[in-house]
């Protein structure tokens, strides 16, 4: 059984409808990336999955019993707000010390427990919320641009230790990126959001596909070419050519 089944989504806001049609499988344990351009419906995907955002029409279907992880896309600190990393573990329940090291551990960061939220850097405030997304155990990992903010050393650090992450765990991995090289090597399926399902697949034949080289480019600026890309491709053809 599928741990997250979104079938025939469909989200508005008001008249502003950010979503249609979307079908979508999560299955145990692959790492699976949403990328599209700024407005095209992803993170609202997100919401409906953790039921945040109410459909107005379709479903998502959860695994019974499913046990979910969520990191945002930045957490607002207040500066003059002494807390440290093992107090901010427990805010949202009981939480052991030996519960919070492993989970710091698994995340990459084992020794942050006692320093204070204010004083951490960018690429560590963002694997304290990946280990607090962790102490669930949870089956899957849903991440919503977790490294913005981050240089490309410390995103690529970051998307290592989620291979690192489902390696150790199992859990499955559903995030969303802008960045090429994490859709490329970290990824087992990509799919390409624009308000509907564009064009999706395995990341080498989504590669090798026409429709992906017009959408991302062939070489550095790859990544940009995605806020480019009109979608004015054969949606048809795209997926066929995904399959």
């Amino acid at each position: 059984m599928s741990l997250i089944a979104v079938e025939n989504l469909s989200v508005a806001y008001g008249a502003n409808t950010v979503l249609r049609n979307v079908d979508l499988r999560i299955e145990p344990g692959e790492i699976v990336t949403i990328v599209g351009p700024n407005g095209s419906g992803k993170t609202s995907l997100l919401r409906a999955i953790i039921g945040a955002a109410e459909p107005t029409r379709g479903a998502v279907r959860l695994k019974p019993g499913l046990r979910i992880g969520y990191v945002p896309q930045k957490l607002h600190i207040d500066q003059t707000l002494p807390i440290t990393v093992e107090r901010f573990m427990r805010l949202t329940g009981k939480v052991s010390r030996e519960d919070s090291r492993a989970a710091l551990a698994t995340a990459g960061v084992p020794d942050l427990l006692k320093r204070q939220m204010s004083r951490l850097s960018g690429g560590q405030l963002q694997r304290v919320m990946l280990a607090r997304a962790l102490i669930t155990r949870p089956d899957v990992l849903l991440l919503d641009e977790a490294t913005q903010g981050l240089d490309q050393p410390g995103s690529a650090a970051f998307y290592r230790q989620i291979e690192e992450v489902r390696r150790e765990t199992g859990c499955a991995v559903l995030m969303i990126s802008h960045e090429l090289h994490v859709v490329m090597s970290a990824s087992d399926r990509v799919i390409c959001l624009n308000g509907h399902v564009c064009c999706e697949g395995t990341p080498a034949v989504v590669a090798s596909a026409p429709e992906y080289r017009a959408l991302f480019g062939t070489g550095t600026g790859g990544a940009l070419a995605l806020y480019r890309h009109d979608h004015n491709h054969d949606h048809a053809h795209s997926h066929e050519a995904a399959e």
